[in-house]
């Protein structure tokens, strides 16, 4: 097996951070140093096909958790508190349902365990579009995708993942064939057995679909010990648009 990269920040309990879909461990650096000045060794994960990561035709959810395994068992990590966003949150499901002696602590941000439909194509229509022949810029790149998508934190977001492939030219940190080609595997629910009764945090945005009250009873039926809260003044990218909130709702239920 390969071994998926990561930023390990301070000392203390481990708490693994796994990012969300067509996002990276570095979305979580400020957030992951605040977790670090209080305790824990901090383990930012980039996922399979993400930031720095090796690539892989191969991308599920199953497949995913076992990367975790061989990173856990790499880094001698025995059992750790887990957070998971949106795609890194079914990762964080699938782990702790399948090997709950492995987590202490679940925490989920804006995702439920059921089935999502695809809805990401307009995202992956723009990033198609990007021809890295013609563009040499962060700004040029910005400037195509501003032509298909309108939203200017999402450009941004999506914009971190821009790297110098070589002297000259800009590429994609993520495998975006395959993840295009993959988007029925990212909405996947889990398993309808799966189970964790270990203590479970739900973090919704409140301007977020994700997670609706209809959704509650499901996660309570997989996550028995489960509370659901709302973060305010925060849509489906919580920990960036309200990082203060979400941080303290996140510290205290790791230190309870």
């Amino acid at each position: 097996m390969e071994l998926l990269h990561s930023k390990i920040l301070g000392e203390g309990k481990p708490l693994l951070i796994l990012h969300g879909f067509l996002g990276m461990s570095d979305n979580w650096k400020t957030l992951g140093n605040q977790f670090a000045e209080n305790g824990y060794q901090v383990h930012l994960v980039d996922q399979r096909n993400h930031g720095k990561s090796f690539h892989s035709t191969n991308f599920d959810y199953e497949l995913m958790s076992e990367d975790i395994l061989y990173y856990m068992d790499s880094h001698k990590i025995d059992i750790g508190d887990f957070i998971g966003h949106s795609m890194g949150g079914k990762t964080v499901m699938q782990l702790a349902t399948a090997h709950p002696k492995l987590v202490t602590k679940l925490i989920v941000a804006d995702i439920s365990p059921k089935y999502y439909p695809p809805h990401h194509q307009p995202i992956i229509d723009a990033l198609g579009k990007l021809d890295f022949a013609k563009i040499s810029s962060r700004k040029e790149a910005d400037q195509e995708l501003s032509n298909y998508l309108t939203d200017f934190g999402i450009r941004q977001f999506l914009l971190k993942n821009l790297h110098w492939v070589e002297p000259g030219k800009l590429g994609l940190r993520f495998n975006y064939e395959v993840l295009k080609n993959k988007m029925d595997e990212i909405g996947e629910n889990i398993s309808a057995t799966a189970n964790y009764e270990g203590p479970t945090l739900f973090l919704r945005g409140d301007r977020s679909e994700y997670i609706m009250p209809n959704d509650f009873p499901e996660i309570k039926r997989h996550f028995p010990n489960a509370d659901i809260e709302t973060v305010d003044n925060a849509g489906h990218w919580l920990h960036a648009e309200n990082p203060k909130q979400f941080f303290e709702k996140t510290l205290r239920f790791l230190n309870s």
